[in-house]
């Protein structure tokens, strides 16, 4: 039997994650900096790693990342972090800030004004975790890089 050495990131040889990491820090821009980002990233997926993206899961993580920096930026103070990595057949979105306090998705109001991020995420990604951090928190959403005509998730084709 054959041993395939699997490294840190978890992916065995050949299959190094594709990933960016980016601190972003400023005003408001960043925001707007941070879906460019997203774009960018996914259009290197598929020009330069041959990874299919659908127009659907381009638009997905920039609303995901759009979101979740807001968060990060509007109740943390300092720095955010935001990484972006192809898993599987998934891309992840990881935002990690200062503040250690975990979000809630809060009960539906109609009456509320704003405050629907962390529904939006929820509800448009495939998995959603929230852990603390020895400093602050990480947030991942993971989206989907396909979608089949009739609008169901598929996985990767092989290359």
């Amino acid at each position: 039997m054959e041993s395939v050495p699997v490294y840190e990131d978890g992916a065995t040889q050949g299959e190094h994650a594709i990933q960016t990491t980016t601190a972003l820090d400023g005003d408001g821009t960043v925001i707007a900096q941070a879906r460019h980002l997203a774009v960018e990233f996914l259009t290197r997926v598929q020009t330069d790693h041959g990874l299919p993206v659908s127009q659907r899961a381009m638009d997905l993580t920039q609303l995901v990342v759009s979101e979740l920096v807001t968060n990060a930026r509007k109740y943390a103070p300092g720095p955010v972090l935001l990484e972006l990595r192809i898993t599987g057949d998934t891309v992840e979105v990881v935002v990690w800030d200062s503040d250690p306090v975990l979000p809630i998705a809060r009960a539906a109001d109609v009456g509320r004004v704003g405050q629907h991020g962390l529904e939006i995420v929820m509800a448009v990604a495939q998995g959603f975790e929230a852990q603390r951090e020895p400093v602050g928190k990480r947030i991942t959403a993971r989206i989907a890089l396909l979608d089949d005509p009739d609008g169901a998730v598929a996985g990767r084709r092989p290359l």
